[in-house]
């Protein structure tokens, strides 16, 4: 996405990343790995390795100074998105969506895979700014900026950013294993846990632990309004099970005009700037978080509202 501009959201689609091969051994950023020594892992590790990928300094939001392949990659497992705090678009879903997934990974969350975050807006995402962002959402991962050409690079090298179009980028959660050279690509804004088993499938964990019968699986969402909430909505809200992100929805119907309901979702950030009262009151309830504007057509939000209609609660 541009620093003004969001992408329309990725299909839920995990493809397999095929990385360009970049110059001699050697590391990017003006500095250098460890002396060369014989490697004994897999080619597809030592191809996409150190000879690969950009060493550069990155900051995170506590300010301290990381190196991209020595501190946050070698030898590691991760998830990588890019994000700007500005977004108005699907940049706050991602981030809301990726924290669901964090939680679905119980421990192996932080242990058995690292996420991070990059923005795209380094020069107004600062440390400061990034940590606040990251309260917003309860996100216990490290977010991280840098100088712009050297984001950029890193962009390229983990095929998530445009020469063509520097600033933009699609809502993907890169998958990565270095020690073993696998790379892949899923939607950030899949359903939370089908993004943990296939992170699960991707790694080759194992768990042990008894797993429910397919007969005890919830009923196939049929209604559209229902199908989109799940989709699109339930990262940062409930109806009837309490706040998240943002507001528990149960009731809203009775609360907000049909009218309002249907401009707020299609057109939040218009309503924000426009000063509208309702919009103002609950971006401040909800620690200045914007409601996204995903770009919906007029028949999808009429759903939308109809299912909330019908899972109106005392």
């Amino acid at each position: 996405m541009r620093a003004t501009h969001c992408a329309g959201l990725v299909a839920a689609t995990a493809i397999g990343l095929s990385l360009g091969l970049a110059g001699p051994a050697r590391a990017h950023g003006g500095a250098s790995h460890e002396a060369a020594k014989p490697d004994s892992r897999p080619v597809a590790a030592q191809r996409y390795g150190a000879n690969y990928f950009p060493n550069i300094r990155l900051t995170t939001q506590d300010g301290k100074t990381v190196r991209f392949y020595d501190d946050l990659l070698k030898n590691k497992v991760v998830a990588i998105n890019f994000i700007y705090t500005s977004c108005t678009e699907v940049c706050p879903l991602e981030t809301a969506n990726l924290v669901q997934v964090y939680r679905e990974l119980g421990e192996r969350a932080g242990r058995d895979v690292v996420f991070y975050s990059i923005s795209t807006d380094p020069k107004n995402d600062t440390p400061e700014v990034l940590k606040a962002y990251a309260a917003k959402f309860g996100a216990p991962w490290l977010f991280l900026t840098g100088r712009p050409e050297d984001i950029q690079l890193l962009g390229k090298k983990l095929g998530l950013l445009r020469d063509r179009d520097p600033g933009h980028h699609a809502a993907q959660l890169l998958l990565g294993d270095e020690p073993n050279g696998q790379w892949q690509r899923n939607s950030a804004v899949d359903n939370p846990g089908f993004l943990a088993a296939r992170m699960g499938t991707f790694f080759g964990w194992r768990d042990t632990a008894p797993q429910k019968s397919y007969a005890e699986a919830a009923p196939v969402v049929g209604h559209n309004g229902q199908r989109l909430f799940v989709s699109k909505c339930s990262a940062c809200h409930t109806v009837g099970e309490g706040d998240k992100v943002g507001p528990d929805l149960a009731g809203v119907t009775k609360r907000r005009s049909r009218v309002w309901l249907t401009r707020y979702i299609a057109e939040p950030d218009a309503l924000l700037a426009a000063g509208d009262p309702i919009a103002t009151a609950l971006f401040h309830q909800y620690k200045d978080m914007r409601m996204p504007n995903l770009k919906l057509g007029a028949g999808d939000i009429a759903d939308i509202v109809s299912f909330l209609e019908g899972n109106n609660r005392p």
